[in-house]
């Protein structure tokens, strides 16, 4: 990805460009400093508009935060060309979390790309960087990842295990609606796409008091935050089955993470820190700091979520459901007041893992905490795409803190009810087996070896 950041003599360009894997989008932006308070797009200035744009209805809280122990996994691309080896290793990597979870990795439902049928369909670089292809090495493959086998899940799941909470991770490619950007779609083998509003769809033959979380690491991933309403649409309800989601990026952004290169101790991505975080042990099988912000002796998805929002030096702008809705929430004049307010002002009224968020972004930007963030823009700049990201995501975390306490003052009991079981939601972490004792899986060294598929 190519994304730029000047801000010298009060002007801030932005400029973003599509990653490999997926098509490209460029965006250019000439504006006063200003303009970060416009992004992402501002909500009406009108609160009642806010309100009657999104009709809510009560929604009764969760008993507890969801322990998912459904897991489903789909993956791949959508054929060999884009059937990139690091989505091959993600499942791997998902596999390996399981088992350093005490969790037997047979328990997950994985399809990706074309299956079992043996073809050698995962690109490549071999030796000499020379493009190459090799067939699947994915344990507990059940099939390839098609929407046949997306709606077999649904149904098996609703017949037989309708009460357990499901966990889908994604790992592929995402395409991009430029007309409608809450609906954009993945990519699946052979040509199969899924949207954001067939998902939804489908998700609503699972009974309505289960929940669904999902991580999704592909191109425009932030669209999928949109599940949570009917037909994918923010204009109508939050649907009645709890639901919430973790994504690599916004939804007119692409993603890092899809590359042929099959040195493992390289990758860097969302879904590798977000694992990572969740786990404790990062896709090397070494030990990481813990995630446990709260120190309540567990690693929530909202926890692994921030985790890898400071982790992965990347250029992804990782988003939550909770926080797509915040943020959907903001009035242009809330955005300028985040920008403009101390740091430490905004970061008050903050959970644990969003302090954890804010504090080490200001910390690797060098930011003073004391400043705001338009302050410190002026004397502090950010010199490459790492750091331009790191602003972009310091930007959105304090307007998630700064709108989750504006609207716990003053918003209607109907939205603090949406908004409080999403961060159930979010609370939510992987049903463990009782008496089951992590344990620290290393990769192979044939996996981490360069050069070696």
């Amino acid at each position: 990805m190519t994304r730029r950041f000047w801000a010298r003599s009060g002007a801030v360009v932005l400029l973003w460009m599509g990653a490999q894997g997926c098509a490209r989008v460029p965006v250019v932006q000439d504006a006063d400093v200003d303009a970060l308070a416009d992004w992402p797009e501002p909500a009406p200035e009108d609160e009642k508009k806010i309100e009657s744009a999104e009709p809510v209805t009560p929604h009764a809280p969760l008993p507890a935060p969801p322990r998912a122990s459904n897991l489903l996994v789909l993956g791949g691309g959508g054929e060999p060309s884009s059937n990139e080896i690091a989505l091959e290793k993600n499942v791997r990597y998902f596999q390996r979390t399981l088992e350093a979870q005490g969790l037997a990795p047979a328990s997950a439902s994985v399809y990706f790309a074309n299956g079992n049928d043996g073809q050698a369909t995962v690109r490549y670089l071999g030796e000499g960087a020379r493009e190459q292809f090799k067939a699947l090495e994915i344990p507990h493959l059940k099939g390839p990842a098609t929407l046949e086998h997306f709606l077999e899940w649904v149904d098996r799941s609703a017949r037989d295990t309708p009460h357990q909470p499901a966990f889908i991770y994604f790992t592929g490619h995402g395409g991009l609606n430029s007309r409608h950007r809450n609906n954009n779609h993945l990519a699946l083998w052979e040509g199969d796409t899924l949207t954001v509003r067939a998902f939804g769809l489908f998700l609503n033959r699972l009974p309505s008091t289960t929940p669904v979380v999902t991580v999704m690491a592909q191109c425009y991933a932030g669209s999928f935050a949109n599940f949570i309403y009917q037909d994918a649409n923010p204009k109508r309800p939050v649907v009645a089955q709890p639901r919430c989601g973790f994504f690599a990026t916004t939804d007119f952004l692409p993603s890092v993470g899809c590359t042929p290169e099959v040195d493992e101790a390289d990758y860097k991505d969302y879904s590798s820190s977000f694992f990572a975080g969740l786990s404790g042990r990062d896709r090397m099988g070494k030990a990481v700091a813990s995630a446990d912000h709260d120190g309540d002796g567990r690693v929530s998805y909202a926890e692994a979520h921030a985790f890898a929002k400071v982790d992965g030096e990347t250029t992804d702008l990782p988003i939550s459901t909770s926080e797509a809705w915040l943020q959907r929430r903001a009035t242009r004049r809330d955005r300028r007041r985040f920008l403009s307010a101390p740091i430490l002002e905004v970061l008050r009224g903050g959970r644990p893992e969003q302090r954890y968020v804010v504090e080490s972004l200001v910390a690797r930007l060098g930011f003073l905490p004391e400043l705001s963030v338009r302050d410190n823009l002026k004397t502090t700049m950010p010199r490459t795409e790492e750091a331009v990201a790191y602003v972009e995501r310091l930007y959105m975390e304090l307007i998630n803190i700064g709108m989750q306490e504006k609207l716990r003052a003053s918003a209607s009991p109907q939205a603090l009810s949406v908004l409080d079981r999403l961060l159930q939601c979010e609370n939510g972490s992987w049903d463990t087996p009782p008496g089951a004792v992590p344990v620290p899986v290393q990769a192979s060294e044939a996996e981490a070896a360069a050069g070696e598929p």
